[in-house]
């Protein structure tokens, strides 16, 4: 009953304030009509002008025994509603939110005319607007590969000269994705067969361009050449629904090809991603290492997807997880750290976690989930509902409002929560005659066998060989899903309880063994650390010491009989595999180089050089060997992520701003828009380094980038605070943008410089270039402080008493270590790193289950620097040293 109030307030307000427009703002009272409000980017691709929040209400409506209703809503849409503007829209926002409102509609409408009561004069008019819907969105299937573009034109497609789209060259996973089940209905529906033909084409296509040593996807693709721009793979944002559609396609159409793909990309989804409770992104290429520190509140739908696979452990951990988190911030923020702490604050009222605590409650009949549900209309009642409907959460921490209701709210959150706590009598049709779309529209089962006008040729087994004895080939029975024990569902969430309030979840089957107070998980071998004396500690606990040899190689050894016990003695044979595995992994990985910052102006004179991370996008610094070169502006407001209100100090200058609030990308635009010749982008983690954390690349939006001209760079916190530093003390501050640092002839070339500066090394740069082309390991040979290490990594069994040994590979640590410990470098990241920069990540929390076996293989580690391919004459040291001299005198007398 509370839900069906609350589904009434949000109702009734949008139909009387907002109604005809598309989404309803709850705190001004009004509708949201695109191009009357100030752009929110991406996020109004989905406003179309078709009324799209009642059209995504339409099988709510019903679901919710609102039979009146429904027959009122449906005459308005097909009364009122024009599919035929002249607007951009989301081809994925369109598909799930109206294709598929149409198409839920008119499945629950045919039922209900069928039941003899309501809806005797429909005539499946919903169902020709959908038709015509469909064709509106074909042009965007005008590619070589198959996969559409991410925007067509209702009114004029795609290559029309009036469209304004179609100039794009990425799209996401899951926009390219999930298309079937909306598609395919269409063309059971009419029987007109292209629609889902496009859809599979789309599919077939992705599938053949996953990784194939992995069997991962990427976040973003180019659409015509099928190429990967994003390398980073999860189950959250860009890529979530294109494996729930894999899974739904296979329930929905019979088609043994998706259940293939399905349970192949799962598996590798349990291989890397997955690491209890935690789903944290990885690299396509190396899924051994993380992409990110953080999750995205999208992943909450999995649970719900290994509910449909029959996967129910996995699901009830990362739900118990999720829901620790929204119990210390009353709503799921829109991203979140290892630790839990906030990453992005904003929550638009998503419904993926009432999602999967519905699938959960079908599949346990746990009485918890209701208690869960509770707690979310709880909350839903007590920070989000304002006079005029449901207001979005701007800030979880501050429970500050945003004047936002999106159309999935009604689409979704009701219908989940209601049939949480409906019983079967409250229902007026059977529910498990449909399946759910994304969105959560209902498409009947009974599509499988209608107007079957597609080949069921299986593409799946045409690119990989597949053990179909690990695969399931029927969907679960809920019946046998749960032992009877009631307590069974209690016993997986109870390790977790406390998961929020500390550091990281303890291993589940420690903390059994242990009755709650286990010891901490497994250390992985990513996150192994030479310079940390808790991981030190931990190896030796699992039986592994560390060895320093003479001749400079790092050597891991393991005997199993040291370990501590029997299953620490698991976790360490389970580290050292993970350290083999890294090991030829980062052997075939080149690593990126970093940029350099500069100071150029006084008292500096091009002596401090700092460390900084490139740009996926605007200018290659190493394709314009002079770089950039100007004075510092600090600009407002400070993370560039609106417009510059202080234009006239920025112009041609390199402009200063902080991380966070919005894409890296986003902050390029608005500075260049400005009139910046470059931008410095300075991390926000208070203390953090180049010298303690891994470098990055700044990645784009997932869209066309070329329009960004500038080089940015990164800089973290201490770095940037020396710039910031030197603004204070000398105000006027230039720098240098480049691949790399500078000698000081090159800087002052043409230039007056301070008579006391003398540079004795003016060929500093050419031996550097030179030095770079010879050294094959070195990739930044300009750099001393960067190791180069060459990893051999071979594995035998050894003789009987001998332990396993293992070489650390170069990418373990996010440090540089001490003295001779495993250096690296992790300058290779696709993705916007989000961690705390200043301290290691929280190791993840696995559990070891490998069997016990020996490994050995070494690390052969080269000196910091290969000097002997960087000979300089001994004049030229010394007038170095006399410059370095003469400038410290300068810098004393300078106060600096």
């Amino acid at each position: 009953n509370q839900v069906l109030e609350m589904f009434d307030h949000a109702y009734s307000n949008y139909m009387e304030h907002a109604y005809p427009a598309d989404e309803l703002m709850p705190l001004t009272c009004r509708g949201r009509v695109r191009g009357q409000e100030p752009s929110r980017g991406d996020v109004d691709d989905a406003l179309g002008k078709f009324s799209l929040t009642l059209i995504d209400t339409l099988d709510t409506l019903v679901v919710l025994n609102k039979t009146k209703e429904f027959e009122e809503a449906v005459k308005k849409v097909i009364k009122d509603v024009n599919l035929d503007n002249d607007i951009v829209v989301s081809v994925f926002e369109t598909n799930i939110r109206v294709l598929g409102g149409l198409l839920g509609g008119h499945s629950v409408a045919i039922m209900l005319k069928e039941k003899g009561e309501y809806m005797q004069w429909y005539n499946g008019e919903l169902l020709h607007m959908a038709k015509e819907l469909g064709y509106k969105l074909l042009p965007a299937f005008n590619t070589t590969s198959g996969l559409p573009y991410p925007r067509v034109n209702l009114k004029f497609g795609v290559r029309h000269p009036e469209a304004r789209t179609g100039t794009e060259t990425d799209t996401c996973t899951a926009c390219a994705g999930t298309l079937i089940l909306e598609f395919a209905a269409l063309s059971r529906f009419t029987g007109a067969s292209i629609f889902e033909e496009y859809a599979r084409k789309a599919l077939d296509f992705i599938w053949e361009k996953r990784q194939r040593s992995s069997n991962l996807v990427g976040v973003t693709i180019n659409i015509h050449t099928g190429d990967w721009v994003r390398k980073d793979s999860g189950v959250g944002a860009g890529i979530d629904s294109y494996y729930e559609y894999l899974l739904k396609a296979y329930v929905l159409l019979g088609d043994d090809s998706f259940l293939e793909r399905f349970n192949t990309h799962y598996d590798a989804i349990m291989r890397y991603i997955s690491q209890p409770p935690l789903l944290l992104d990885v690299h396509i290429h190396k899924p051994m290492l993380n992409a990110r520190t953080w999750m995205d509140a999208l992943l909450a739908f999995f649970p719900g997807l290994q509910v449909l696979k029959g996967d129910i452990r996995p699901a009830i951990e990362t739900h118990e997880m999720l829901y620790q988190v929204i119990k210390k911030h009353n709503f799921l923020p829109e991203a979140f750290t290892t630790d839990f702490r906030v990453h992005w604050a904003q929550h638009p009222l998503r419904p993926e976690f009432a999602e999967s605590t519905y699938f959960l409650y079908k599949a346990t009949g746990d009485p918890y989930y209701l208690e869960v549900g509770k707690t979310l209309i709880e909350n839903l009642n007590k920070y989000a509902r304002v006079p005029c409907g449901f207001a979005a959460m701007k800030d979880v921490r501050t429970g500050s409002h945003e004047d936002r209701m999106d159309s999935f709210f009604l689409a979704e959150m009701f219908k989940y929560l209601y049939l949480l706590f409906a019983d079967k009598e409250d229902m007026i049709f059977d529910i498990e005659d449909y399946i759910f779309t994304t969105e959560a529209h209902l498409l009947p089962l009974w599509l499988s066998t209608a107007n079957q006008t597609i080949s069921k040729k299986n593409t799946t087994t045409e690119y990989t060989e597949l053990d179909d004895s690990n695969f399931d080939w029927t969907c679960p029975n809920t019946q046998i899903l749960f032992p009877n024990d009631p307590m069974f569902a209690q016993s997986i969430r109870e390790p977790l309880k406390n998961v929020v309030d500390k550091s990281c979840p303890r291993g589940i089957s420690r903390a059994e063994e242990s009755l709650g107070s286990g010891p901490k998980p497994p250390l992985r071998a990513r996150d192994f650390m030479a310079s940390n004396p808790e991981h030190l500690e931990i190896l030796k606990k699992m039986g592994v010491s560390l060895i320093h040899l003479k001749d400079g190689r790092v050597q891991l050894v393991q005997h199993a009989v040291q370990a501590a016990s029997s299953l620490d003695a698991e976790d360490g044979l389970r580290f050292m595999q993970e350290m083999i595995e890294l090991s030829s992994q980062q052997q075939k990985e080149q690593q990126l180089p970093p940029r350099a910052v500069q100071i150029v102006s006084h008292p500096f004179f091009g002596r401090v050089v700092l460390t900084a991370g490139p740009a996926q996008f605007g200018m290659d610094l190493s394709k314009h060997k002079a770089g950039t070169r100007g004075f510092v502006a600090t600009i407002k407001p400070y993370n560039g992520c609106s417009e510059i209100t202080n234009p006239e100090a920025v112009r041609e200058k390199i402009a200063l701003m902080q991380r966070g609030q919005c894409m890296f990308a986003e902050k390029a635009r608005n500075v260049q828009r400005a009139g910046a010749i470059g931008g410095i982008v300075i991390d926000d983690n208070e203390g953090s380094s180049s010298d303690t954390a891994p470098l990055f690349q700044m990645a784009g939006d997932g869209k066309n980038t070329d329009d960004i001209t500038i080089p940015m760079l990164f800089l973290f916190n201490k770095e940037g605070n020396i710039i910031l530093d030197a603004i204070r003390e000398y105000e006027a501050v230039e720098v240098l943008l480049s691949d790399k640092a500078k000698d000081r002839a090159t800087i002052f070339k043409g230039k007056a410089i301070p008579n006391y500066i003398i540079d004795g090394n003016l060929e500093m740069e050419n031996t550097d270039q030179k030095t770079s082309e010879n050294d094959s390991h070195n990739q930044n040979p300009e750099e001393a402080s960067l190791a180069s290490q060459d990893v051999d990594a071979a594995s035998e069994e050894p003789e009987e008493g001998e332990g396993s040994s293992v070489a650390a590979p170069d990418s373990l640590s996010p440090a540089h270590a001490d003295g001779d410990s495993i250096s690296v470098s992790r300058g290779d990241s696709d993705v916007p790193r989000s961690d705390e920069a200043g301290a290691p990540e929280p190791p993840a929390c696995v559990q070891g289950d490998n069997q016990p076996q020996e490994r050995q293989t070494d690390t052969q580690t080269e000196s910091k620097a290969n000097w002997d391919s960087k000979a300089q004459p001994m004049e030229s040291i010394l007038a170095d040293w006399n410059e370095d001299i003469e400038a410290f005198e300068m810098m004393e007398k300078d106060e600096l």
